[in-house]
């Protein structure tokens, strides 16, 4: 094991002290036990260079609207790799006002729009993506999931289907159908999960995390595989972003509100902010908080 990879096991961690905690039914034995937790994906100074060098270039008035665009757009997307939000989606904004076709901006501007949980806004901006650009995958995944978070679990089966058609090998696009579809109906979805199983990649490590879903396998064995393959701090990170916020799906799913909670915290505190799961842990955390106020 290569000394870059950061390990620290708890025997133990404890539900979250933020206030719920007492109001929770006491958690079974041994979760979260053993926990293998994520040292904060740094800031990249490739990616701090980055912006500095676009700044200078977009400060030459003379850049036509296109050149203009791309270049707004490509700083947007190094601002969200470091957590800044609200200037990326400036850059998007502004990149759209100069070129109005660009499928890419939109799709990325739709993604901020479900995270501030305007998911009309989020609508359209797929809508447009996909109008422009109808072979544009990654439109089809956050379509539908904005759908998904707006309630609306019926019309994300269709989107999230097929993004997942589009590569049935892959262990996270089944899952996302899978969630919409547990929405509808919990007994069909588990039975269409347990039929895309044997097309998975077996050498995929999240196929471990379809297989917990299925109850086939156990949330220790999964924890105790997560390092398998591993040969970089970042990689470490990067999967168990993934890792913590499906383990939180898998116990909201079961009730367990406090484990669940603490799940997408950590999936949070990575700072892996360009993945999915990092996006939407939080929304995860505030239908936790708020139940009653998900969007029907």
């Amino acid at each position: 094991m290569r000394k870059v990879i950061s390990l620290i096991f708890f025997s133990y961690l404890a539900v979250s002290v933020s206030g719920c905690a007492s109001s929770q039914q006491a958690q079974p034995k041994g979760e979260m036990g053993n926990l293998l937790l994520a040292e904060p994906a740094p800031v990249n100074p490739r990616s701090q260079m980055a912006i500095a060098r676009y700044n200078q270039v977009l400060a030459n008035a003379t850049i036509p609207d296109g050149d203009r665009a791309e270049l707004l757009y490509q700083r947007g997307m190094l601002y969200d790799s470091v957590g800044l939000a609200g200037l990326a989606q400036y850059d998007y904004t502004q990149a759209l006002q100069l070129k109005p076709d660009m499928a890419e901006a939109y799709n990325s501007i739709g993604i901020h729009f479900v995270q501030q949980l305007d998911f009309i806004q989020a609508y359209e901006a797929f809508d447009s993506t996909l109008d422009i650009d109808p072979e544009y995958d990654f439109a089809f995944l956050n379509r539908g999931i904005a759908l998904y978070y707006g309630g609306r679990a019926d019309l994300a089966i269709d989107d999230l289907t097929t993004f997942q058609t589009k590569d049935e090998t892959d262990p996270f696009r089944v899952l996302w159908t899978f969630f919409a579809k547990h929405d509808i109906d919990p007994v069909d979805a588990r039975a269409w999960l347990v039929a895309a199983r044997p097309g998975l990649n077996p050498g995929h490590w999240a196929v471990k995390l379809v297989d917990l879903f299925l109850g086939t396998s156990s949330e220790t064995a999964l924890l105790n595989s997560l390092i398998e393959g591993i040969s970089s701090q970042k990689e470490l990170t990067d999967r168990l972003c993934e890792a913590y916020f499906y383990l939180g799906k898998y116990h909201s799913a079961l009730g367990n509100k406090g484990i669940a909670s603490n799940y997408f915290k950590l999936a949070l505190s990575t700072n892996v902010y360009d993945y999915v799961e990092h996006r939407y842990a939080r929304i995860e955390l505030n239908r936790l908080r708020h139940p009653a106020d998900d969007t029907e």
